[in-house]
């Protein structure tokens, strides 16, 4: 894998290039991509995920030119904790699906739709890694924030609602790009979103198998040392966090 271009403007579509954030850990991967999405011949952009407050990256997303609305794609500092600074520096509104996120704008519901920058994108509401998780589409491409990486699978809040998310994904249309919040591109979101969705019910097999040895009131931490033994110890943390949306899942289940 080449070294990734910190502080670089990608060109990724026709209309979407990315600045990487100098943010990497076993959770950002790389670092946090800051999305810059210019339609042709328009004189703005819209910027989605400033990442955090970070002065340097946040500088160089300012130079990239004229902002006219900054989107936010879910509450975690790594994507949104930079957007006031931000929005101070180029006068542009921030809009989030947590109204709380906003900045001189209304906050999102799914199936707003938002032209700026000469683009059009519509909003998808997709819960599961956060409540108030959403993805952005537009013109044959989607940007997923954090419910789907580019490389490896994400962290979830609510099973339940994650997989409803992954069913919507599903839906797009074959060889629709996606744009994650981490990790390189993906060139058809559908298809990696097939693939999540059989991970999960992968991983609720394995969770069922587990609590039929460890017995029903098994912890999350426990129910991880089981189905988790071959992943590495330092990313048991998260896993953890997973695995209690996995038993939350099959309990409610169990509980109906």
């Amino acid at each position: 894998m080449s070294a990734p271009a910190y502080g670089v403007l990608r060109q990724v579509t026709p209309t979407a290039s990315v600045l990487l954030e100098h943010n990497p850990s076993s959770m950002t991967l790389e670092g946090t991509n800051s999305w810059v999405l210019r339609g042709p011949g328009a004189s703005g952009s819209v910027v989605v995920d400033p990442g955090h407050e970070d002065l340097e990256h946040l500088t160089l997303l300012a130079e990239t030119g004229a902002v006219e609305l900054i989107v936010l794609t879910h509450h975690h500092p790594d994507h949104a904790e930079g957007a006031p600074w931000f929005a101070e520096r180029v006068g542009a509104p921030v809009r989030a699906f947590d109204e709380s996120l906003c900045v001189g704008g209304k906050s999102l519901v799914d199936g707003d739709v938002l032209e700026a920058g000469g683009v059009r994108l519509s909003v998808l509401h997709t819960p599961g890694h956060t409540g108030d998780s959403i993805c952005l589409v537009s013109d044959g491409q989607i940007l997923t924030g954090d419910t789907i990486l580019g490389r490896g699978t994400t962290v979830l809040h609510d099973l339940g609602d994650y997989l409803r998310s992954l069913r919507e994904l599903i839906a797009l249309p074959e060889g629709t790009t996606g744009l994650p919040g981490h990790g390189p591109e993906l060139p058809d979101l559908a298809a990696t979103a097939r693939e999540y969705l059989a991970h999960r019910e992968e991983r609720l097999d394995q969770v069922r198998s587990a609590l039929e040895t460890l017995g029903a009131d098994a912890t999350p931490r426990q129910v991880v040392e089981v189905v988790y033994a071959d992943v590495d110890k330092a990313l048991w943390a998260p896993a953890e966090w997973s695995v209690r949306a996995q038993l939350d899942y099959l309990r409610s289940e169990d509980g109906e």
